[in-house]
């Protein structure tokens, strides 16, 4: 599973049904979708579906449907249940790939090669590394775990109100507090964090708008990535504030991409050089997630159950993780199997904005 700094790794909560099944309303050929609002990668897939106009329910969930998916190991959301049947999987990532196999049109991978591997890239370093700075600004300043922990019991259980709802919210609290250093949200971290959202966000107001995107006048994987985390943290106080000071663009741009049913869009022809954010994204990647991949690649192989680096000229030490060697082998292979033409753009564009070590 994609490594998730948030609630929904805890078996806290479920499912409430989005559709009242007693009111025998038709369910065929619609998918429905299991997730939570403060849950980035739940916020993803529900982009990437409305996007994609793929009929489904949005399913908040709750404990009223704890049985309903607690089959599902690791307890994740997203979850999709498939058209007409009791399948169900979750993972995001995935879960977006199968939906490209299953139906055609108003495709979120781009054609060219070179550009679908560069987005899958982006869209890697914000479901694994963005997601820190999501969780670092949630459950470290008061002002966030106060705000978050009562969204997340509002939502993941209704039906208890009252006293119920302030222990529900502290409880959580405190244990997602105590997974900071885990994730790596640590304070001597904080720095490294922090300055790589702000510069995150510098890129994006450069650059992005309703029919502006990464790779074209339409979203891709990576718009959808950075989507899903930085909605998240658009709401939570402390990073709204400021995003709201650096970057309202983006926000807006974020408002917009929530459901973009309607946007009409082309992919960056091979002529068009990609835009300065797109390139100054890849150049964080080089700068900040394949190092850190890579250390802790190299941590895992020796059996070091920590690893420390420099990111941006500032420490980062955490644990290590094993998903994350994975995703750098994903990363190598997917790179290994471009092939031709796009293989040499793609090199060159790696080999410019300093990521090609990593992947090569």
């Amino acid at each position: 599973m994609k490594f998730v700094a948030d609630f929904q790794q805890i078996n806290l909560f479920c499912n409430i049904n989005g559709l009242d099944q007693d009111r025998g309303e038709d369910m065929s050929g619609r998918y429905r979708l299991f997730g939570s609002l403060g849950s980035p990668y739940s916020r993803k897939m529900r982009s990437i579906m409305r996007y994609r106009r793929l009929p489904h329910d949005w399913v908040l969930r709750t404990e009223r449907n704890r049985d309903e998916i607690a089959h599902l190991k690791p307890a994740l959301v997203p979850v999709l249940q498939y058209p007409d049947t009791d399948q169900m999987k979750n993972d995001s990532t995935p879960l977006a790939y199968d939906l490209e196999d299953r139906h055609a049109g108003r495709s979120i991978m781009p054609d060219d090669p070179c550009h679908a591997f560069l987005s899958h890239l982006i869209e890697d370093m914000a479901d694994e590394w963005l997601t820190k700075a999501m969780f670092h600004y949630r459950w470290t300043y008061a002002a966030d775990i106060e705000y978050a922990s009562h969204w997340i019991a509002d939502d993941s259980f209704p039906d208890h109100i009252g006293e119920n709802r302030e222990s529900m919210a502290h409880m959580f609290a405190e244990r997602q507090v105590g997974r900071m250093p885990m994730v790596g949200c640590t304070p001597e971290n904080a720095p490294v964090i922090e300055a790589s959202y702000l510069r995150l966000l510098a890129l994006l107001e450069s650059h992005v708008g309703l029919h502006s995107y990464l790779f074209g006048s339409r979203p891709a994987l990576a718009d959808f990535g950075l989507f899903g985390q930085l909605m998240v943290l658009a709401t939570d106080p402390t990073p709204m504030e400021l995003m709201r000071k650096h970057a309202q663009r983006t926000e807006d741009w974020l408002r917009q991409l929530d459901d973009a049913s309607g946007v009409e869009g082309d992919w960056l022809s091979l002529e068009d050089q990609l835009p300065d954010a797109t390139l100054g994204i890849l150049s964080m990647a080089a700068d900040i997630y394949l190092p850190f991949l890579s250390a802790n690649a190299a941590a895992a192989k020796t059996g070091d159950e920590n690893f420390s680096l420099q990111i941006m000229g500032m420490p980062f030490a955490q644990g290590t993780f094993g998903y994350q060697v994975k995703c750098l082998t994903d990363l190598r292979q997917r790179f290994a199997a471009l092939e031709g033409e796009p293989r040499q753009r793609a090199t060159n564009i790696l080999e410019s904005c300093g990521a090609l070590s990593y992947l090569a």
